[in-house]
């Protein structure tokens, strides 16, 4: 296997946060360390789980009943995806006092480049990895696990090597010694079928696949597991990409309730929703989609959708909605109690202006456009659906849930003065030092 003649021809970062979610609540809650803590309560499942939970015997997506069962002590808190995500900017940010080039992959996870800036940090690859461990234990109140390697597959097996609080150094001389103790489905982008295939192929580790020659690889498997195969020799074709995501294959907009509903008012409605939060996410990047997918799901956990072409991309909620309620009859089934709504858009491009058709509906199109822009205006002063649509009224204004899955978050139930329920500050409760 050909590998790197250098230790770090480039120097990529991998870094994780341990139990994200959970840790969050931990580290604003110092009374709740060393307890066994999940999040997921408005869903009923768990969402996020400290390592005390796991070892407990508690596992994602555990229903929440069962995890009372088997484990009475259990600290079960609504997600508060507000405070996440303050956390998760602070974790950035952190990062990028190091080095600009930082790819935001997740919530919970970046990729930093931190090649060639040796000199000028004054310090090695090694201690720069240290160094940024330390202050995001010791700054955001819990642990990371970090891989250091020359290129991102790699330093995602780096950060997986050792949990929690781990950081696993993978230079370019050191690369087999780490694949050989790698199961092939462990491998950043290799799924469970890739997995099943290559198994047949009398490949199980990492290495026995990253051994393979160039051929082998193309006659058996697709370009991706081919830009794979290089990343494991150490030849990086991955860069890291600092700039913000704006462009997207599909977006996605679901939501789950409690108790489950059998009306099918109540289920337009909810897709209604679905739609409009979907439509706000294509504005925001200048997007249009052309195919819709919108489903319900039982209360058996079953799903019924249906598909359908738009006659052209577009951001119009109005114009999506109204074909949803055309093909809802054949997803709704009358006395079948459902939980979830959801949609999906597809076939994404930028958005763009039309030429005028015959019967000016190009023309209708963006005169509505307009006025969804300045919706979207009052939104960004006022809060997100401060204006919706009539046809998402219900969903707007009934809770997602009752009993215990409709406790909110401390942050939701300590609003500062001036913030509204759809108007927040950007900082987070109780004013920890952010």
């Amino acid at each position: 296997m050909p590998v790197s003649l250098s230790s770090f021809p480039q120097a990529i970062l991998h870094v994780d946060g341990d139990c994200f979610f959970a840790s969050c609540e931990v580290a604003r809650r110092p009374e709740l360390k060393g307890k066994p803590v999940v999040t997921g309560l408005e869903r009923g499942i768990v969402s996020s789980l400290t390592y005390e939970a796991k070892a407990r015997g508690v596992r994602r997506p555990m229903p929440l009943w069962q995890v009372r069962k088997i484990c009475p002590e259990v600290v079960c808190l609504p997600s508060d995806y507000e405070t996440y995500s303050l956390y998760s900017l602070r974790m950035f940010n952190i990062v990028k006092r190091f080095t600009p080039t930082v790819e935001e992959y997740s919530i919970d996870e970046c990729f930093a480049d931190l090649t060639g800036l040796q000199r000028p940090l004054h310090m090695s690859y090694e201690k720069m990895a240290k160094e940024i461990k330390a202050t995001l234990d010791s700054e955001l109140g819990f642990t990371f696990s970090l891989g250091l390697a020359p290129t991102k597959v790699l330093a995602k097996v780096g950060s997986k090597w050792k949990k929690p609080s781990g950081l696993t150094i993978i230079s370019g001389r050191d690369i087999e010694k780490y694949l050989d103790k790698l199961n092939v489905d462990q491998i950043w982008g290799i799924g469970a079928q890739t997995s099943a295939h290559l198994n047949k192929q009398g490949v199980r580790t990492a290495l026995e696949f990253a051994k393979k020659d160039r051929d082998w690889i193309k006659n058996n498997l697709t370009k991706p597991h081919l830009e794979i195969w290089q990343e494991l020799q150490g030849e990086m074709v991955y860069a890291v990409d600092p700039e913000k995501k704006n462009s997207y294959q599909s977006i996605s907009k679901t939501k789950t309730f409690t108790p489950p509903s059998d009306n099918r008012e109540y289920a337009m409605s909810q897709l209604s929703k679905n739609t409009e939060n979907a439509c706000i996410k294509l504005r925001r990047h200048n997007l249009a989609a052309k195919k819709v997918f919108f489903f319900l799901k039982t209360q058996d956990f079953r799903y019924q959708g249906f598909e359908f072409n738009l006659i052209r991309p577009t951001d119009n909620p109005i114009e999506i909605i109204k074909m949803i309620d055309k093909y809802c009859g054949l997803v709704f089934a009358p006395g079948k109690l459902f939980r979830a709504t959801g949609v999906i858009f597809t076939d994404i491009t930028e958005n763009v202006c039309h030429q005028t058709d015959l019967f000016r509906e190009v023309i209708t199109a963006e005169k509505i456009s307009r006025i969804f822009a300045s919706a979207d205006g009052i939104a960004k002063r006022y809060g997100k659906h401060t204006l919706f649509l009539g046809s998402s009224f219900q969903a707007m204004n009934q809770t997602q849930h009752t009993g215990d899955r409709q406790e909110a978050t401390e942050r939701k139930n300590n609003l500062f003065k001036g913030e509204t329920k759809r108007k927040r500050l950007g900082i987070p409760f109780l004013g920890e030092a952010f």
